[in-house]
């Protein structure tokens, strides 16, 4: 609507001033008897002022039309060249468009002819003035890298990769060449070429190198590369960035972190891992257990007969797992059941303070079967033999882990020896075999 109302007040101006003309033309020539004389020996013309000015007008329009139409005839041929130039860039840009068509259709093929013939019509000389010819000639250049990959040609998609890597393209279009470039760490990944996808990784910008599309080829390359540390810092990074799922991230750090638990090869290394982990992931049930697991694999290795590295080692696993004890009740079955089997051996070097912790939430939850079980090994471990009859003998009925009960019936076997009785012993050895 307003742009109506303007178009129509435009219309009036323009009449109002052709009015203005018309009365300006008419009070000038309307009553004009002046004349002008022109000499040209011997001859003399005499003409009205009118007449001479309407025909020095026209004469100039006639000029101008004259050197117009002149200029005009004299562009025919840069027209032509610039025809001729604009239908090639039209085709250039429609097989380039064929191209990734054909690419996200799966039909590599074709994309490799179409990218190809683009190539071939850019390689002319009639192409140098185009405005985006290098950002045009990438694009081709990656596309047929890009099915070539497909195909499984290496050599054609490499060559093609280094040629929409060439400087003139940086310069020209480094969008281009930072999409090259992770195009080319995900063909390494695909090739399980760690090496190389690094190589290019170091190769991107600074400011590219930390977007998140960057950052998943990162964790994708070191977790190739078995490089736990590098891909659980990059895995938090990306869950700070809100590129996964808040579950999805949990989950993945999570995996990441009980891998380099469990990756690691001796304790220093182990408690390295363990003081590089968020509090957050500290807490996390499934690690604190694998750290305590992996802790009293490498100290069976490494101690041998010196007590005081175990005694250390176990006072080190029961501060990682003291926030599973506050949090017992909401600890899985299967979670309860790996808590018992990892606190068992820190049992003998087990202090006052901490036997009152067992103690009392084993009265807590007087029913639990896992802390019958442990509380029971406790007192096996004091010689307290009635007691830890009685707790051992009420555990074995709850507990629904093979292992657990294997130890138990072996534990009760040991208790029937050292009270002398024969064939209780030999029952619960029986028990025990059958569970193995």
């Amino acid at each position: 609507m307003r742009a109506r109302q303007r178009g129509a007040m435009r219309s009036v101006f323009w009449l109002l001033g052709l009015a203005a003309l018309a009365v300006a033309l008419a009070l000038l020539v309307g009553n004009n008897r002046s004349t002008v004389t022109l000499f040209w020996p011997p001859w003399r013309f005499d003409v009205s002022f009118n007449f001479f000015v309407f025909a020095l007008i026209a004469g100039f329009v006639l000029v101008y039309a004259a050197l117009r139409a002149l200029a005009v005839v004299r562009e025919l041929p840069a027209q032509a060249r610039r025809w001729r130039s604009q239908q090639l860039e039209r085709a250039v840009v429609g097989w380039v468009l064929d191209a990734l068509a054909n690419q996200l259709a799966g039909r590599f093929v074709r994309a490799q002819g179409a990218a190809q013939n683009a190539l071939d019509h850019l390689s002319g000389g009639n192409s140098r003035d185009w405005p985006r010819r290098a950002q045009l000639e990438a694009l081709a250049h990656l596309l047929v890298a890009e099915s070539a990959h497909a195909l499984q040609n290496r050599a054609k998609r490499d060559e093609h990769l280094q040629s929409a890597l060439a400087p003139a393209v940086a310069k020209g279009s480094p969008e281009v060449v930072e999409g090259a470039l992770l195009r080319a760490v995900r063909w390494a990944v695909e090739d399980r070429d760690p090496a190389a996808a690094r190589s290019r990784l170091a190769e991107l910008p600074q400011g590219a190198a930390r977007r998140i599309q960057a950052l998943r080829l990162k964790l994708r390359v070191a977790r190739l590369g078995d490089a736990t540390g590098e891909a659980l810092e990059t895995a938090r990074l990306l869950a700070k960035h809100r590129a996964f799922s808040p579950e999805a991230a949990r989950s993945i750090v999570r995996g990441l972190a009980l891998d380099a638990l469990r990756g690691a090869h001796d304790l220093t290394q182990l408690q390295r891992v363990w003081d590089g982990l968020d509090e957050s992931e500290r807490r996390a049930p499934a690690v604190a257990l694998a750290a305590a697991d992996r802790a009293h694999a490498l100290v069976d290795t490494e101690a041998g007969d010196d007590e005081s590295l175990r005694e250390a080692t176990a006072l080190r696993v029961r501060g990682w797992l003291d926030p599973l004890w506050v949090d017992f009740g909401a600890l899985e079955d299967a979670q309860q059941a790996q808590l018992a089997r990892v606190f068992e051996p820190d049992l003998a070097h087990l202090d006052a303070a901490g036997l009152a912790r067992l103690e009392q939430l084993q009265r807590q939850w007087p029913q639990n079967a896992h802390l019958q079980y442990l509380a029971g090994q406790a007192c096996l471990h004091r010689q307290l033999w009635g007691k830890a009859a009685q707790l051992l003998g009420q555990a074995r009925h709850g507990l629904t882990d093979v292992t657990l009960q294997r130890r138990t019936w072996r534990s009760l076997a040991r208790l029937a020896e050292e009270r002398g009785d024969a064939e209780a012993a030999q029952a619960a050895w029986r028990q025990a075999a059958l569970l193995d």
